[in-house]
């Protein structure tokens, strides 16, 4: 069935008149500023002041990178204060509730910061900041490692060689169908929310209270384990640490193990391995980044897969699943086309690079800046503006 939204397909998502840079870079500038928050850890961006009104951690790493693209000095005191919750074992926190008050204390079962993590985009953000010749301190490049390093070789390992997440809100794509297999009973709205908060008291720790492995979610996500083992190899680049590339390699090895040629998507280890899994989602693609895989890339702007004008879909258009306004069902995230944008680019593919570029600021220009959008008509969903969303400026920067 064609649904509304996508008879509306292509209008406007590759038409019209984009704004320049400088004017980009004006916008972005004032969503980041209207987010900023002074702290005593330094000073970070939230991703929305109504919604969003804590630090987290893949979204600063972004806002670190455009605050460098802006030629910002705030740069390197978001991605240190991103940073500053790191405990002993090397493990960083998700989120961070800063100087303000701490309501969630009795989820995670201690103040201040959340107890599971996210993906480890500080690896990217540190060599993406020195690439533009901004100074990173020792100590935040240290951290960053560390952080790295605790995922490579203390988080438990699926039985593919995969770093496991111990809950879908480490993957960054809290409601992704691929998680489906896990809710007991499957999926309904309310199962889904009330096995999200089940799943952070099932969690097995270290005596630090470090995350290593969730018995009830020992998912081996190709996602997650690609980004860990590509921000390992950006960041191994600048500090010329051979043992964190060689970590780095071994992941990428046990990733590359997981492609499909049938699917064309590499597929999860673990309980989902033979179900949902194996769902097409746009950061099933994200093992691109580890190397050359035109297969994957091409159904980025292929309208019968993921491509759509303003930006691709977050689910194929051939899965059971997909929603174009559902979230983590169908719209498009900024962030995930960044990342394969990323892809697309190291792949000298300039074609698919510069159709994707012009869907990623079409989009987020659309929208005003929003959380995630409906990839068919750019109507905005989400928080309105969220602040991943400036990635678009680094997207036309880095395109131009």
């Amino acid at each position: 069935m064609t649904t509304e939204s996508e008879r509306h397909e292509g209008d406007g998502g590759h038409g019209g008149t984009l704004p320049t840079v400088a004017e980009l870079a004006t916008e972005a500038r004032s969503v980041l500023e209207a987010a900023w928050r002074d702290d005593s850890a330094g000073g970070f961006c939230v991703p929305n002041p109504a919604t969003y009104p804590w630090q987290w951690l893949w979204d600063s790493c972004f806002h670190a990178i455009v605050w460098a693209h802006l030629g910002d000095e705030r740069a390197v005191v978001e991605l240190r204060t991103a940073l500053s919750a790191q405990d002993a074992d090397g493990f960083v926190p998700h989120l961070r509730y800063g100087d303000g008050p701490h309501p969630h204390a009795a989820l995670w079962g201690r103040p201040g910061a959340s107890t599971i993590t996210q993906p480890p985009m500080y690896g990217h953000a540190v060599a993406e900041l020195v690439r533009l010749g901004v100074a990173v301190d020792g100590d935040t490049i240290d951290r960053a490692g560390r952080g790295l390093r605790f995922l490579l070789g203390r988080r438990r390992r699926s039985p593919a060689g995969l770093v496991e997440l111990c809950h879908p809100w480490e993957s960054g794509c809290d409601d992704s169908p691929r998680w489906d297999d896990t809710v007991p009973g499957g999926r309904t709205p309310d199962a889904w929310f009330a096995c999200k908060g089940d799943l952070i008291g099932r969690i097995e720790r270290t005596a630090g209270g470090a995350p290593l492995h969730n018995p009830d979610f020992a998912v081996g996500s190709v996602g997650f384990s690609a980004l860990v083992a590509w921000n390992a190899r950006q960041l191994a680049a600048v500090t010329g640490d051979d043992r964190l590339r060689g970590q780095a390699a071994g992941l990428a090895e046990a990733v590359e193990d997981r492609w499909d040629p049938a699917l064309s998507t590499w597929v999860d280890d673990g309980p989902t391995s033979t179900g949902s899994g194996r769902i097409r989602t746009l950061d099933a693609l994200l093992p691109s980044l580890l190397g050359r895989r035109s297969t994957a890339l091409g159904q980025l702007v292929d309208p019968t897969a993921f491509g759509a004008p303003f930006g691709p879909r977050g689910v194929h258009r051939a899965e059971p699943t997909y929603d174009p306004a559902t979230y983590w069902r169908g719209p498009a995230w900024p962030q995930l086309t960044y990342l394969l944008w990323l892809a697309a680019t190291s792949s000298e593919d300039a074609t698919l690079a510069r159709t994707l570029a012009r869907s990623m600021v079409s989009g987020a220009v659309a929208t005003g800046f929003a959380e995630y959008w409906d990839p068919n008509t750019g109507r905005a969903l989400g928080a309105v503006p969220q602040t991943w969303s400036t990635l678009a400026l680094v997207i036309a920067m880095d395109s131009t």
